[in-house]
Parts: C-alpha cells; sequence; structure tokens
C-alpha cells in the first residue's frame, strides 16, 4: 500500500489498531483487555498531567500515530514528543501518522505477548530515534529501562521508576500502576 491507501486503511478500520512494518507488512492489533487497557489509562494520565505541568513537550496516548525513519508506522501505548519538534510539523503532517519519532515512548506487555517480540519493538523504537523507552509488564510487575547505546535494565517491583534524558523530572508511581 502506498502511505495514503493506509491511511485510508487505518480510517475506515478506525475501530482497530493497525501499525505498519518497515517492509510494508500490515499488523492488525487485537484490542487489549480491560486490565491492560485500564492501565495504560492511568500511565497516559500521569504522564500527560506531568507533560502539562513541565511544559517541554506533549503526551500521546495509544492512538497517536508515527512515521519512523526506517518506514514502519507505529502507535506507542504511551508517548513524549519535545514540543519543539512536535511543533515544527505542519498541521497537516500532525493530523496523520506524523513524521517524527517519539522521544519518549511506553509499552505495556499484555499477557498475549511474547517477552521476546515486545523486546524487539523496544529496540526498534531506540533505533528509530526514541531516547527513553519503558516496557511495563503488569503481570510480573517488572519494568525495563532502553535508551541508546546502554544496556536494558531491568527493574523488579521497583517502587517508582524516574525518566531521564529529555523526560527528566517524570517519575511513574508503580503503585498507581500495578492496582
Amino acid at each position: 500500500m502506498t502511505e495514503q491507501e493506509f491511511l485510508r486503511f487505518c480510517a475506515v478500520n478506525d475501530f482497530v489498531r493497525i501499525e505498519r512494518e518497515p517492509n510494508g507488512e500490515i499488523l492488525v492489533m487485537s484490542p487489549a483487555n480491560g486490565k491492560t487497557s485500564n492501565i495504560n489509562s492511568r500511565v497516559c494520565r500521569l504522564l500527560d498531567e506531568w507533560a502539562e505541568d513541565d511544559g517541554r513537550g506533549i503526551a500521546f496516548d495509544s492512538s497517536g500515530r508515527f512515521t519512523l525513519l526506517d518506514g514502519s508506522m507505529r502507535s506507542p501505548d504511551a508517548a513524549w514528543v519535545l514540543r519543539r519538534r512536535w511543533d515544527a510539523l505542519t498541521e497537516v503532517q500532525q493530523s496523520g501518522f506524523a513524521p517524527v519519532c517519539p522521544d519518549f515512548v511506553i509499552e505495556l506487555r499484555s499477557p498475549s505477548d511474547k517477552p521476546g517480540d515486545v523486546q524487539a519493538k523496544m529496540k526498534m523504537w531506540i533505533s528509530n530515534g526514541t531516547e527513553v523507552a519503558w516496557l511495563i509488564d503488569p503481570e510480573r510487575r517488572t519494568v525495563e529501562l532502553y535508551r541508546p547505546a546502554d544496556s536494558v535494565v531491568q527493574m523488579y517491583d521497583p517502587g517508582s521508576v524516574q525518566g531521564t534524558g529529555p523526560v527528566a523530572g517524570f517519575e511513574l508511581v508503580m503503585a498507581r500502576v500495578w492496582q
């Protein structure tokens, strides 16, 4: 599909989450279960509240759509982009799969996700320009931290996770996530 055909396909099927691989393969994501959706809602709300108070960037929920350098089109569970980078896009660019890689992403591992698949997705975010990425696994109560040129840091049942780099100052208190 061309980019325009893909965007029309997404618009016609707006009731499902659709992503595209760099090779053009279309991925149709199953809806989140109730527990994962609830956790995602809280994570997005907390990130958005911080972003609004902080003012350096803007937050996106799981319906935020981005076109990455490798040609893939993705929607992370939560994302944050520096305001100056977002404001540099045209209105048309902001309205589609925005041609910008988020500076920060959070992905939630659903019970149906294979660990290797979501870990590969996290590395994909980093290779496309994301500076900080967190993979939260509610079932295992773990958080994996990804940064360019750093080893993955795995935290087991952390009390909170501290933002670094572009999201320095953001703190996600995990008791609010694990509820």
